[in-house]
């Protein structure tokens, strides 16, 4: 069914209801809740599809992202994510130094679990450094391996030796940082053990000057330096601001992270007009807005710098492509949603924006109509 937008709120606010009571929804009213979802995911796209025509040489990475720019300046560590044979997380600091509203761990940050002294969590299993060798000898090799959770440069002089076991067995190898506290002393040591790529999150500084130089400092001595950050309008606003000098510093990539929520960081967000991709990933609709006319600007004034729409369609894709190398069956992924069931009144914004209308509309077909008991 195509339900119209009026019914689709008038049923959102009531099954949000339900769920404030610990209700749960019947089949038929399961039925609804995805006729809406489906509905108002259609109703962003065009949104997203309109702003995408006005990019002039947009560019798509075998249909799984798009970007523009010189793909010679694509993230290698994206390329391997997305169409090599997956991208293996290793962990080992559980602190930060900063808390962003955005932070999928916001307000949770100091309830994280330790990795454990000694000790590298890689694919969900504990290591020491001295097991690299065993692992390499029996797993097949990962396109490349990140280094995330949570702000590595808590203890950045632990992962020098790890680096090193990596480089030596040439697996390609890129690292996190906000930057806040890194050192170019520490940047030259990262180089040294064999780091391939370095990603800030610029957003978590507010794009401070302090970090625009370090990445300036570290095109010194790693092969590839680019920005991550999540799109919000704090990071849109400052990065208008210091343009020049961002771009000055020379960073071979941008990849703009479409924001997703879960329960954490829901709340800072509670309010904005939103929208669910493929029953998934719960995303304020301006975060891919605010990225697609970013990279208007950077396609029409030429940047050096690779812009990369890293989208809810570009994470569905990745859990695809790393599920099919791993042998899974046809359609397997891990993709999914962060909420134990929809969040309705998270979604309640988009259905009642005016600017925001759905594509195609129907009336409610006979027992689906507010007036029926649907049970």
């Amino acid at each position: 069914m195509l339900i119209s937008k009026r019914d689709a709120l008038n049923w959102f606010s009531f099954f949000a209801e339900m769920q404030q009571q610990g209700e749960e929804l019947s089949p038929r009213q399961t039925e609804i809740a995805y006729s809406g979802l489906y509905q108002l995911e259609c109703a962003v796209e065009r949104k997203f599809s309109l702003q995408e025509a006005e990019i002039p040489g947009l560019k798509s990475l075998d249909g799984r992202t798009k970007y523009v720019g010189d793909f010679a300046r694509f993230p290698k560590g994206c390329i391997g994510c997305l169409c090599g044979t997956g991208l293996g997380a290793i962990r080992k600091t559980n602190k930060c130094d900063a808390s962003c509203r955005f932070c999928y761990d916001f307000g949770v940050l100091d309830q994280i679990p330790p990795i454990g002294e000694g000790m590298w969590e890689i694919g969900g299993t504990r290591f020491r450094e001295d097991d690299v060798d065993l692992l390499l000898s029996i797993c097949n090799r990962p396109s490349g391996v990140a280094y995330v959770y949570l702000e590595p440069f808590m203890e950045i002089e632990k992962y020098y030796s790890m680096i090193a076991r990596f480089a030596k067995a040439g697996i390609y190898q890129h690292l996190y940082t906000n930057g806040i506290h890194a050192t170019e002393a520490q940047l030259k040591a990262l180089g040294d053990a064999g780091l391939n790529e370095l990603r800030f999150n610029l957003g978590a500084s507010g794009c401070s000057d302090k970090v625009i130089n370090l990445m300036r400092d570290a095109k010194k001595y790693i092969p590839m330096v680019g920005i991550e950050t999540p799109m919000t309008r704090e990071f849109f606003a400052a990065f208008e601001k210091k343009k020049a000098a961002i771009l000055g510093a020379g960073p071979d990539f941008l990849n703009l992270a479409e924001l997703h929520l879960n329960p954490n960081n829901l709340a800072n967000y509670l309010g904005e007009s939103m929208y669910m991709y493929r029953h998934g990933y719960l995303s304020p609709i301006f975060s891919r807005e605010l990225s697609l006319k970013l990279m208007k600007t950077a396609a029409i004034e030429g940047w050096g710098t690779l812009v990369h729409d890293c989208s809810n369609r570009t994470k569905f894709a990745r859990d695809l492509n790393q599920s099919a190398k791993e042998g899974g069956w046809f359609g397997r992924s891990t993709y999914g949603s962060e909420f134990d069931s929809i969040p309705f009144e998270a979604l309640l914004p988009a259905l009642e924006d005016e600017a925001l209308p759905f594509v195609a509309e129907e009336p409610l077909p006979k027992g689906y109509r507010p007036e029926d008991i649907v049970i």
